[in-house]
């Protein structure tokens, strides 16, 4: 058994995780899973790049900038990240305080970011745009990861964020406005993926191997409709806070074709929205065309084998 250390995002995108650990999917392929929740994405890139982490759980985004040398802040080692399965598309939402209830409201306010140069603000500044609405027309202040600009959001600290799911369904329960989803606008974008560092991947092959069967397992017993009520159960075991109704709503967004990626796949046509997006809002600007340059499949591929030869995910 080989543990590993993985460091997310606080929040029900950890669902398959979580379900990878209660049904033991890990175990069954030799993997025990340490998680270790960030405040930012600088905390958890620059970690995981020094290799304090083996594995993150992060926008595809995040590794790409930290790889063109265009993350938030410099790293003191040369980065060797990678992705190595898909996630979820994101599930993004612009979200505002009740009063701000359109984008010309907007104008004057601040809205809030994790960074400038990584994760979702290329996304919110392309909503923006698209909305009539020029980054001179408001202020753009770092505000942390989802959970942090979610507490700033409720106590009206800012006028608007990016919120993940089931964050956006929270706000919109408690009379937040949600202007726009980002999978209404692109219908393709890569959110989520997993990361790790290529020389901890050479060394830990069999390692990152069982990591992704355990959480393609996770993914095809919370696809099996059999399964929502304890899968919600789980939810609110991570959750406590969560209502039922709430879980029943972030169920129904996140487990389908438009949420989670089915087996973890990687989306090609996802990643090369964000690219686009980089391209275009990226200082320095510099065109990035190529998605594979950010993810090998060697991994993903040999695990795709090995749960076909024991689909441990439909035994429970």
């Amino acid at each position: 058994m080989q543990t590993i250390s993985v460091i997310v995002f606080p929040g029900g995108f950890n669902w398959p995780i979580w379900v990878a650990q209660e049904k033991g999917y890990f175990n069954e392929n030799s993997v025990e899973v340490r998680l270790t929740p960030t405040p930012n994405s600088v905390f958890q890139l620059t970690n995981l790049i020094e290799g304090k982490f083996d594995i993150g759980m992060t926008a595809i985004d995040n590794v790409v900038a930290y790889m063109e040398g265009r993350g938030e802040v410099p790293v003191t080692t040369q980065p060797d990240l990678f992705a190595f399965m898909g996630g979820d598309n994101g599930l993004l939402s612009f979200a505002t305080v009740p009063e701000v209830k359109s984008f010309a409201d907007l104008k004057g306010k601040t809205v809030s970011v994790d960074a400038m140069t990584t994760g979702y603000a290329f996304v919110l500044f392309d909503l923006l745009q698209r909305n009539g609405l020029k980054m001179s027309d408001y202020r753009i202040e770092k505000s942390g990861g989802v959970l942090e600009r979610w507490e700033a959001l409720k106590a009206k600290k800012h006028d608007g964020t990016m919120l993940v799911t089931p964050f956006d369904l929270l706000a919109n329960s408690s009379g937040f406005n949600i202007l726009q989803r980002a999978i209404d606008v692109y219908g393709h974008y890569q959110g989520l993926v997993g990361v790790t560092r290529r020389s901890w991947a050479a060394d830990n092959r069999n390692t990152l191997v069982g990591y992704i069967c355990g959480y393609r397992a996770a993914l095809d017993w919370l696809f099996d409709p059999v399964n929502k009520d304890e899968a919600i159960v789980i939810l609110r075991k991570n959750l406590p806070q969560m209502t039922p109704e709430l879980a029943c709503q972030s169920y129904a967004v996140m487990v389908n074709q438009q949420g989670f990626a089915p087996n973890g796949a990687f989306n090609i046509d996802g990643t090369q929205k964000v690219l686009e997006l980089r391209s275009k809002y990226g200082q320095p600007k510099k065109m990035l065309t190529n998605p594979m340059k950010y993810y090998d499949l060697t991994y993903y591929e040999a695990a795709t084998k090995q749960n076909l030869a024991a689909p441990v995910g439909k035994r429970r």
